[in-house]
């Protein structure tokens, strides 16, 4: 993968969890910025349920503070069970750098 950039669109996060995730009912990303303090969820679409494998596409202005992002899968079953996935560390760099 290339360096991703500050604002950068036309950008696909997946992840692969290693497990069965069919019959999920919920699907997420969730993540931590790199201010420590501000964490949110985006709702990912299941690429390969069997894999465990789900994605993000991401709009404008949402990768909006250049340093390291947390990134992890949360998964929630349609029997109420759910389950964090290992988190990833991702760099979001400054235009020109």
């Amino acid at each position: 993968m290339g360096k991703i950039y500050l604002n950068q669109s036309s950008l696909r996060l997946k992840l692969v969890t290693g497990v069965d995730i069919t019959g999920a009912s919920v699907t997420q990303i969730k993540y931590k910025k790199p201010d420590g303090e501000t964490t949110g969820t985006f709702t990912a679409t299941v690429e390969d349920a069997g894999a465990g494998s789900i994605y993000y596409d991401f709009a404008d202005d949402e990768l909006d503070q250049a340093g390291n992002w947390l990134f992890w899968a949360f998964i929630t079953f349609s029997d109420g069970r759910s389950a964090p996935g290992e988190p990833v560390r991702v760099t979001v760099y400054e235009e020109g750098y």
